[in-house]
């Protein structure tokens, strides 16, 4: 049998009351904490030793799309249900697992803290928990992905570059960190970027005429194309002759996004120089700004031998996703 005091917690994350509140009201709710890409996992250590916590692994822990090597979506950390009280539960992103003879599966949000997810899984055998882990875990990806992002921003916009480069050009904002500075400007290209240990990160934007990618057969080639010509144009490597392309032994990934308020393109992959051994991840985006008539990009790229990347290329995704279309370039 359940103790009372887990049986009240698992009551509150389920349908969001407190056990002894005659009445919904008004809480304080702490910031919450983490690191970002920080998942923390409440589940039985029995658990999470067995099925159910490969399953939570291969969801949760899941490889990164277009990095050179494999780095986990989350950096995670497992503690029994008894430990998640106090401080330990104004984690921001909460994955919650348990047997119980309630079967569920749903998002809480600002349980504990603000801003805060809390996806809750709940199950009476194996196979219960399971399936509503498998139902859930995307859905809780993508909440969890969003308050990231938003905690990302939250922090670098603390200290933002004055620079007004991207609306001169194209008539855009994009909330950059004022440690970056211009590497390049020239007629409908801007390049941004800061010196990291070992390498750096850097932001280009740059527009396409409206009808470009008009073939959907053709659309990943074409990309890699843009992405080619840009990069033999304009991003030069150490020595003569050299320059970024795409890699060309894979293909980059492409998936449907929204930034900027705007329907676009979302294509991750590896860049490498033609000619000289030099290669990173790169996140870009072609945004469908039907009102300027162009497809406007944006694309970050990090540089970083040796060194993990999925940070890095989170910070500049979530940059990118600041983006806001004003008057036409």
């Amino acid at each position: 049998m359940k103790k009372l005091g887990t049986l009240c917690f698992t009551i509150f994350l389920l349908v969001g009351i407190s056990c002894g509140d005659s009445g919904p009201k008004q809480r304080f709710l702490p910031p919450s904490t983490g690191g970002i890409n920080s998942l923390m996992v409440v589940m039985d250590t029995e658990l999470w030793k067995g099925g159910i916590g490969d399953k939570v692994r291969e969801h949760f822990a899941a490889p990164i799309l277009g990095l050179p090597r494999a780095e986990p979506k989350f950096t995670i950390t497992q503690i029994p249900p008894q430990v998640f009280k106090g401080a330990t539960a104004y984690s921001r992103s909460v994955l919650f697992l348990e047997q119980d003879s309630v079967s569920a599966a749903h998002i809480k949000t600002n349980v504990y803290a603000k801003p805060q997810r809390i996806a809750v899984v709940t199950g009476e055998t194996y196979n219960d928990l399971a399936g509503n882990l498998d139902s859930i875990a995307g859905m809780a990806i993508a909440a969890f992905k969003k308050v990231e992002i938003a905690e990302a921003q939250r922090r670098f916009t603390r200290s933002l570059t004055k620079e007004t480069v991207f609306e001169d050009e194209f008539g855009i904002s994009l909330k950059v960190p004022s440690l970056y500075t211009v590497g390049k400007h020239e007629d409908n290209f801007v390049w941004m970027d800061i010196q990291i240990p070992k390498g750096s990160m850097n932001i280009l934007a740059y527009e396409m005429p409206w009808d470009s990618f008009a073939t959907d057969s053709t659309f990943v080639q074409d990309i890699v194309k843009m992405r080619d010509s840009i990069g033999k144009k304009y991003i030069p490597g150490p020595y003569d002759g050299t320059y970024m392309i795409t890699e060309k032994a894979f293909s980059p990934y492409v998936f449907p996004a929204q930034v900027g308020g705007k329907k676009a393109a979302e294509t991750r992959g590896t860049w490498e120089i033609e000619g000289y051994p030099m290669a990173g991840p790169f996140v870009t985006y072609i945004i469908n700004d039907k009102e300027n008539n162009r497809k406007m990009v944006l694309e970050g790229f990090t540089f970083a031998p040796n060194e993990e990347k999925r940070d890095y290329m989170f910070q500049l995704e979530a940059i990118l996703k600041t983006v806001e279309f004003k008057s036409g370039p």
